[in-house]
């Protein structure tokens, strides 16, 4: 029997050139909650019968250091919470004990962050939510697959916050124009930069790890019924 297809959404071009290495279809969503869930659908479109959602992420819990890999068992998104697929998971390694949160903007500071952790989550991003609600909406499993670049207590510089453009790439111009504009960021900006290219190579090395058939197909498991739906969205006290 043919093995269903996974599709890879991302938010930066960067992150799309990793995850196509492990040639399944891959689309970014340019580093916003509603590309990622207009990247989501044109893959559903296409026929992927999983989802992962897959890059970096900020830290929220100070334990997670730049280029922890996260593999949450969850994903939070407006008190709603999507619970990823184990068997999705295991193909990067299984799942790591924490809960991501999906961010509707970035979290800019350590006071941020710290409010933002208080619901019991380990991380954010700004795909994971769309994902998770685009594979809840048609019956398809999903994970999530994300490496820290952003350690909890950092506040992030100026040039960090207007650096992505509509597509999902660094625009150079706008971080050289932030930096004449406050210069006093190069030393953070720089840190960044450096943990950023640390996260991708836990990224890499993650693809390079997906195995690209499931450790067990459930149809050769006695008891399970592979046509059985993902578990539905559960409400979350905020």
């Amino acid at each position: 029997m043919r093995k269903p297809s996974i599709g890879f959404v991302t938010g930066l071009t960067a992150e799309a050139r990793i995850a196509a290495r492990s040639g399944s279809p891959v689309c970014a969503g340019g580093g916003t909650p509603y590309g990622a869930e207009h990247a989501a659908r044109r893959l559903v479109a296409e026929g992927v019968q999983a989802l992962v959602s897959f890059g970096l992420a900020g830290g929220l819990d100070p334990d997670l250091r730049p280029g922890a890999l996260v593999v949450p068992v969850s994903v939070v998104e407006n008190g709603v919470t999507y619970t990823a697929d184990p068997a999705l998971a295991a193909r990067f390694g299984g799942p790591t004990p924490h809960r991501l949160l999906a961010g509707d903007v970035v979290v800019p500071d350590a006071v941020s962050k710290r409010a933002a952790r208080s619901i019991g989550v380990a991380a954010v991003d700004l795909e994971s939510g769309a994902v998770a609600r685009v594979a809840a909406e048609h019956g398809l499993p999903f994970a999530v697959v994300r490496a820290i670049c952003d350690p909890a207590e950092r506040d992030l510089p100026p040039a960090a916050m207007v650096a992505l453009d509509k597509k999902g790439a660094i625009g150079l111009m706008r971080v050289l124009g932030s930096l004449l504009r406050h210069p006093s960021q190069f030393g953070t900006l720089l840190a960044l930069g450096g943990d950023v290219a640390r996260a991708r190579q836990t990224l890499i090395a993650a693809v390079e790890a997906f195995s690209p058939v499931p450790p067990e197909d459930p149809a050769d498991s006695p008891g399970v019924d592979p046509g059985a739906p993902p578990p539905a969205a559960t409400s979350t006290p905020r």
